[in-house]
């Protein structure tokens, strides 16, 4: 009964405008959580430590920590954190959502052409993409500062990598903090679908699916009154390796997940965000999962791609400082 009169009172309060949030702060840090305890052992070892595991959980809720800080601030963030595809895979009605333009500069004029923009339509397969290869080049500092710091001689040189060794290790554990928000907006299909809130008046809806604003209330208070972490876990799929590039493993993530836009609506429609009915929770949990086994895979693959990087200024490649070409220390510290 209290679960019941909690939900209806949510969905009450959700007829207020609000900036749109994927997961609340539950489902995020559980997803993050999950993602990081799955880690392979190939990833360093600092990130496999129950502190580091904690630490993803808080940081993968920053990205909605920070709305309200300003209306630059917002305006500027707020459509990274979803895409919306229309019934026919299109943005809003207008271009395709594939092939993925190169670049936002490349998108936004895309959109522009069917008088849309990204602010509308919505970015989130670049904020993936964006902290997918911000993620690679930290990883990629951190190779070449670990290998440097190791064989370093000089006391004053090495005092100083061993602080960025440390520094390093932060940016890491923030940047993964960001790539697990948006990769888990990414496994909630009201992120990646025009009926992101309730089906819409202005949308055929023939099969009478709700048109009240559910967002909120099933990712926030549902997800908090029912869903368990290890429950999340248990649904984790084997790790996959796409062997492709990360434009396109975030795309097809992001298709992957508008197909479950449907079902959550005949989920919804049947009852399944009643209290006491397994399947809402089911679905939930089923979601967070795909999340959190994107996250973890993406992590790899950022680790596995970081040797490619460059890092420094004048840039070294990363591989050469491992395979001792290069001393790296100049381009580390700065010698401008």
């Amino acid at each position: 009964m209290i679960r019941t009169v909690a939900l209806a009172a949510a969905l009450l309060a959700a007829l207020a405008p609000a900036p749109a949030l994927a997961w609340g702060n539950m489902g995020h840090r559980i997803l993050g959580e999950a993602a990081m305890r799955a880690l392979p052992g190939e990833i360093p070892a600092f990130l496999r430590n129950p502190q580091a595991v904690r630490d993803v959980g808080e940081l993968s809720r920053e990205q909605d920590r920070s709305k309200g800080s300003g209306r630059i601030h917002d305006h500027n963030r707020d459509a990274g954190h979803f895409v919306d595809l229309d019934d026919d895979g299109k943005l809003l009605g207008g271009p395709a959502f594939l092939p993925l333009p190169n670049t936002r500069a490349d998108y936004e004029k895309g959109l522009q052409t069917s008088g849309l923009d990204s602010w509308k339509a919505g970015y989130l397969q670049y904020s993936i993409i964006d902290q997918h290869q911000q993620l690679a080049k930290d990883f990629g500092y951190w190779r070449v500062v670990k290998h440097a710091a190791e064989r370093e001689r000089d006391k004053v040189r090495k005092a100083w990598l061993v602080r960025d060794l440390a520094r390093r290790e932060t940016q890491i554990l923030a940047t993964i903090g960001h790539l697990s928000h948006f990769v888990g907006d990414g496994a909630q299909p009201l992120h990646v679908s025009v009926h992101y809130n309730g089906w819409g008046s202005e949308y055929p809806n023939p099969n009478g699916y709700t048109t009240a604003k559910v967002h909120g209330p099933f990712e926030s208070e549902f997800v908090f009154a029912n869903i368990k972490p290890g429950a999340v876990a248990a649904r984790m799929s084997a790790a996959v390796d796409c062997k492709c590039a990360i434009e396109k493993r975030a795309v097809d993530y992001l298709i992957a997940t508008s197909r479950f836009v449907i079902p959550f609506y005949e989920m919804e429609k049947a009852g399944g965000l009643q209290a006491g009915d397994a399947r809402g929770v089911a679905f939930a949990t089923e979601r967070l999962a795909a999340g959190a086994s994107e996250l973890r895979d993406m992590v790899v693959s950022a680790w596995r791609g970081s040797t490619r990087v460059t890092v420094g200024w004048p840039v070294v490649r990363v591989d050469d400082v491992l395979s001792g070409k290069v001393d790296p220390y100049d381009a580390l510290y700065g010698k401008d």
